[in-house]
């Protein structure tokens, strides 16, 4: 008997993991996270070429789930054969663009910068994510910082992927950029590393910023919901989309650290528009300004809508 519960299937990376989690926590239910790996020829194969099955998988698992929550390349054919073999017993939504028929699924959740639409597909502005307004706050006291001595700089950092390299003359220019910016008079910078973040950009962060500033080395969710809570500023590589709408639950205003990209950035391109029209985001150049926006909780929008489309189907 399948139970009301979801089943989250990622890769692991953390902006994944926080996207579906965040989904499942929106629509109050309890999850568990399965880790997909497929076998050594279809990493590299696109969904839209691969077989569906749940054989090409290194592990199988047991769904006892009636909700499937993707997100992720590698998720999407166990998602699909799961509802090739259970049919209406289950309700799988998948998160961001699938790259294949999005008859699939019964339900997509896609940014706006994706550019994708269809009768099955929810459109959000930024990506979704598990943080919240009440997780934030309760973190506040975590880092041993006084907010009234000077103005707070959370400086969130991402790492390379395939649009954007981290050369060492960017983060050169970067670091310096932010540190003469904020200077240690008035400002406090809180350097936050993420999971992508390699290790020797963590090392130069620390031997730009230690001195009158404070750079957390490890990765330490409470120290990042920490530095949001305490946070006046908040900076963000532009490498992250996700981040960046990680930072736009706090309403505070949200700089984009803008890097030179080694291909297209259509797409990013579009989500940056975006967020500097809504008022939420600008790019960070040679001035420190001050505004505010309606705070954006787009998972807990969508979710009533979610569940009355699982209340159509039978499955709640």
């Amino acid at each position: 008997m399948l139970e009301l519960k979801a089943l989250l299937l990622t890769q692991g990376m953390h902006g994944m993991v926080s996207q579906v989690e965040g989904l499942a926590k929106a629509l109050k239910l309890n999850y568990k996270h399965q880790n997909i790996k497929l076998k050594k020829l279809w990493n590299f194969i696109p969904p839209k070429f691969t077989p569906i099955s749940e054989n090409l998988l290194t592990e199988k698992f047991v769904c006892d789930s009636k909700i499937i929550i993707s997100c992720g390349r590698k998720s999407v054919i166990p998602s699909i054969a799961l509802k090739k073999r259970l049919g209406n017993q289950i309700f799988n939504i998948h998160i961001q663009d699938p790259k294949v028929s999005f008859q699939h699924f019964d339900l997509i959740i896609s940014p706006e910068h994706d550019g994708i639409k269809g009768q099955n597909i929810l459109t959000t502005k930024g990506s979704i994510h598990y943080l919240t307004k009440k997780e934030i706050v309760e973190n506040i006291k975590y880092l041993p910082l006084d907010k009234n001595k000077k103005k707070i700089v959370t400086f969130v950092i991402g790492g390379p992927n395939k649009y954007y390299d981290y050369s060492d003359d960017q983060i050169h220019h970067l670091f310096n950029k932010v540190k003469t910016m904020f200077t240690p008079d008035k400002y406090k910078i809180v350097v936050i590393p993420s999971y992508r973040t390699p290790e020797e950009i963590i090392k130069r962060a620390y031997n730009t910023f230690s001195v009158n500033h404070y750079v957390v080395k490890k990765i330490d969710k409470k120290a990042y919901l920490s530095s949001l809570a305490l946070a006046d500023f908040i900076i963000v590589t532009c490498d992250s989309t996700s981040m960046i709408s990680e930072a736009a639950v706090t309403g505070k205003p949200v700089y984009m650290a803008m890097m030179k990209p080694k291909r297209s950035i259509r797409r990013f391109q579009s989500f940056y528009t975006q967020f500097k029209d809504l008022g939420v985001a600008k790019e960070l150049k040679d001035n420190v300004d001050n505004w505010s926006y309606d705070k954006l909780d787009e998972v807990n929008r969508i979710a009533p809508i979610i569940k009355e489309k699982m209340k159509s189907n039978g499955i709640i």
